[in-house]
């Protein structure tokens, strides 16, 4: 940890909103596609983040300063991300396409089509999706750990920093999610 990040961390744990923005800009990005992979929607990628921010925030005062502050930030991220999509699937609700207007009249209600693909992506479109789905179908810890390594590009220590493992699980997780993704993949 740098001594800039070490200060701005002091200044933030003391409520210094500024401080805190600075602290977590380095991270935005990658927390932002860590939410988006796991919500699968720039809404709830967007509520995600921000409750995980406020989080942050919050615990700002418990962070050790063991592993580096981006690794605490995403391991917050991706346990977010977790909480939100257990809560949905466990109130989840069905939607009429019909909705009351002020006049307490019906209207079907307009969903955008989000089909609006080019034809020359369609074929890798379709791959992408044939992979994802496939990596949805592996266990959670290697879902996970494929997810973090081979999308976003962590480290295996970043890894193990984020999911609260140790390297040679981390390690172990991916080997045995690419070769069970592999079998889904070819067959």
């Amino acid at each position: 940890m740098t001594y800039a990040e070490a200060q701005l961390i002091s200044r933030a744990r003391n409520g210094d909103a500024d401080s805190f923005e600075l602290l977590i800009q380095n991270s935005r990005t990658k927390a932002y596609n860590i939410a988006l992979r796991y919500m699968q929607n720039e809404e709830d990628a967007m509520d995600a983040l921000q409750e995980s921010y406020i989080k942050i925030f919050r615990a700002l005062s418990r962070f050790k300063e063991e592993s580096s502050f981006d690794t605490w930030v995403y391991r917050i991220v991706v346990n977010t991300c977790t909480d939100m999509l257990r809560k949905a699937k466990q109130s989840r609700s069905n939607i009429s396409i019909f909705q009351k207007r002020e006049d307490d009249s019906d209207s079907i209600m307009e969903i955008p089509d989000s089909s609006e693909s080019p034809e020359r992506s369609l074929e890798r479109k379709e791959e992408m999706a044939r992979i994802f789905s496939s990596i949805e179908m592996l266990p959670k810890e290697q879902r996970e750990a494929i997810l973090l390594r081979d999308v976003h590009g962590f480290t295996y220590e970043e890894i193990a920093g984020i999911l609260s493992c140790s390297d040679g699980t981390i390690k172990s997780r991916i080997s045995r999610g690419r070769m069970a993704l592999r079998k889904l993949l070819l067959e």
